[in-house]
C-alpha cells in the first residue's frame, strides 16, 4: 500500500483535496472528503471479494482516493467533476509508482463513475460506480428531505 500512502502526501491531490474542502465548508449535502474516498474504497472492495473479481487492492484504492478529487472544479468552473478528477489523476498516479497501463484503467474507472451502464460491470470500473452509490447514508441524513437526488437514486436502507 505504499503507492496508496504517496497519493495521500502528494502535492497535488493535498491541493485539490484542500480545495475539495473548501468550497464544500458550507455544504450540508454529502461531503466529497477522506471519510467518502474511504467509503468508496472498501465497499468497493467488499464488492470484489465478495464477487471474487480479483482487482488489484491497490487499483481499487486508487480509484476511490482519485476519483472526486476534482470536485472543486465543479464548483468553480462547472467542469463535470469526473472529467476533472479523470484528467487531474495521470500525474498523480505516475508520480506514485503507478504505470500507463494501471493509470489508464484508475483513469476509465474515475471517468466512469456516474455512469450507470456500467454498474454491473465486473471491472474496477463497475466496483468504484457502485461502491459510490452505496456509500451514501441517505437514511441517516439531516439533509435528506432538502436532496435532490431522485428518491430511487437515495440509499434509504441498507443494501449489500
Amino acid at each position: 500500500m505504499d503507492r496508496i500512502n504517496r497519493i495521500l502526501y502528494h502535492e497535488i491531490y493535498r491541493e485539490c483535496y484542500g480545495k475539495n474542502v473548501e468550497c464544500e465548508k458550507e455544504r450540508i449535502f454529502c461531503h466529497h472528503d477522506m471519510g467518502h474516498f474511504l467509503d468508496v474504497a472498501r465497499l468497493a472492495l467488499i464488492i470484489n471479494l465478495q464477487e471474487q473479481m480479483g482487482i488489484s487492492q491497490e487499483l481499487i484504492y486508487g480509484a476511490a482516493l482519485l476519483h472526486d478529487i476534482g470536485r472543486f472544479r465543479q464548483y468553480l468552473e462547472g467542469i463535470p467533476h469526473e472529467i476533472a478528477s479523470a484528467e487531474i489523476a495521470p500525474d498523480i498516479l505516475r508520480d506514485c509508482g503507478f504505470d500507463d497501463t494501471e493509470t489508464r484503467e484508475i483513469t476509465d474507472a474515475i471517468r466512469q463513475h456516474r455512469n450507470p451502464d456500467i454498474k454491473g460491470e465486473r471491472s474496477l470500473s463497475g466496483v468504484i460506480y457502485r461502491g459510490d452509490k452505496m456509500s451514501r447514508s441517505c437514511f441517516a441524513c439531516p439533509a435528506e428531505k432538502m436532496c435532490n437526488w431522485k428518491k430511487e437514486k437515495k440509499n434509504l436502507q441498507i443494501k449489500l
